[in-house]
């Protein structure tokens, strides 16, 4: 696939500061389960957090395309710093396809300029999938809506500096009666009660924030009273293609990683590489990341161009994210006993690569969604 001059300028831009910021620090950031914060203001000061944003709103004005394919270099050098980066940019979208041009002014040009990062606070303990199942309420008292709830597997939760709140403003109009609001992190009754310990993506909090008593002007709420609902679903094309991306990037590095170590280990007289049942392995391993980078990037070209693509990119993000588990177990097994050790990379990836069947719309919810476009005949 062809690209323009300026989508390879912006790839090669992130894959240059991938290769030098993230890659060399990434396993022992993930020890650590956490990220300088002067690397994610470096990320910031290139426009990784506004790659798709106007430039009139301080982003990078670039296309979707370039978005792509910076998201699948940024999860090469590390899982966790590229979802962290993928979620405000998903705050971003929310913002520049719904806000007033005061609000673009006060909670976006920050964020796209790489100020600040920015969260979405849609899931519930017991709203996941089922996201109209929500609990949390805003009550509106004079010029203000007071905001109580509870908000789980929120990225970027603590670090954040403004987030976009989902709530129910009307529980008697079923899904018609949720709204939007947007907020600076640090103001009274956003309490960050519970970072969570993962499997992967260490290297990027994700947090149970309680909302208590949170009071927001409600010329903050972003699009109209019971908007909601469609605001947090809305770019869900874009964000299940970017997870493709991002499952395509962690792929990449554990094949890379195996095929590398294939050339160095030597059983039985002869590089491994050269024995059939692995040199075979790492063939099949190279066809399903291409497969899987054809399938994202056509589904990039769709919504590029404004075309439907809900099968596409569903079909994109199962299929990639199916795909980087099994590339990521085979590296493993082309390391052996060493691939199950921490001192080598490729545990690593396949523990960050476990997620992408989960979040932005479950593998199940993919399958439904595949479903349904196949019975309507798109």
């Amino acid at each position: 696939m062809l690209f323009s001059e300026d989508q390879v300028a912006i790839r090669d831009m992130t894959r240059d500061f991938v290769k030098s910021e993230i890659v060399p620090f990434a396993a022992e950031w993930d020890r650590q389960s956490s990220i300088p914060k002067d690397v994610v203001q470096r990320a910031g000061a290139l426009g990784l957090f506004g790659v798709n944003m106007p430039s009139e709103w301080d982003g990078a004005g670039a296309d979707f395309k370039s978005y792509v394919l910076a998201v699948e270099e940024m999860a090469f050098g590390d899982a966790g710093f590229c979802n962290m980066v993928c979620a405000t940019n998903s705050y971003g979208f929310k913002v520049r396809d719904y806000g007033t041009d005061d609000l673009k002014k006060r909670f976006l040009s920050p964020v796209a300029a790489g100020e600040a990062l920015g969260c979405m606070l849609l899931t519930e303990p017991q709203a996941g999938s089922d996201a109209s199942n929500l609990k949390t309420r805003a009550v509106r008292r004079g010029d203000k809506y007071v905001i109580n709830g509870t908000k789980v597997f929120i990225t970027s939760g603590q670090s954040a500096g403004y987030a976009c709140i989902i709530a129910v403003t009307d529980p008697t109009a079923g899904k018609a009666g949720i709204s939007a609001f947007l907020t600076k992190t640090h103001m009274p009754g956003y309490n960050v009660i519970r970072v969570e310990h993962k499997l992967g993506h260490r290297t990027n909090e994700t947090c149970q924030i309680l909302l208590e008593d949170m009071e927001v002007p409600a010329e903050d709420m972003l699009g109209n009273p019971g908007d909601g609902l469609r605001i947090a679903f809305s770019g869900l094309d874009s964000g299940r293609i970017a997870v493709a991306a991002q499952a395509i990037g962690v792929a990449r590095a554990a094949f890379e990683a195996a095929l590398g170590y294939s050339h160095e280990r030597e059983a039985f007289g002869k590089k491994i590489f050269d024995h059939q049942g692995i040199g075979f392995k790492l063939a099949e391993m190279a066809t399903e990341i291409e497969v899987a980078r054809a399938m994202c990037h056509h589904a990039a070209d769709l919504k590029q161009s404004k075309v439907r693509c809900v099968k596409e990119a569903s079909i994109s993000k199962l299929y990639a994210s199916q795909m980087a588990e099994r590339v990521c177990s085979d590296a493993i097994q082309v390391y052996g006993g060493y691939g199950f050790i921490n001192d080598y990379p490729v545990e690593k990836y396949y523990r960050d690569a476990r997620v992408y069947q989960i979040y932005d719309g479950t593998n199940e919810i993919q399958k439904i969604l595949i479903s349904r476009e196949l019975a309507a005949g798109h």
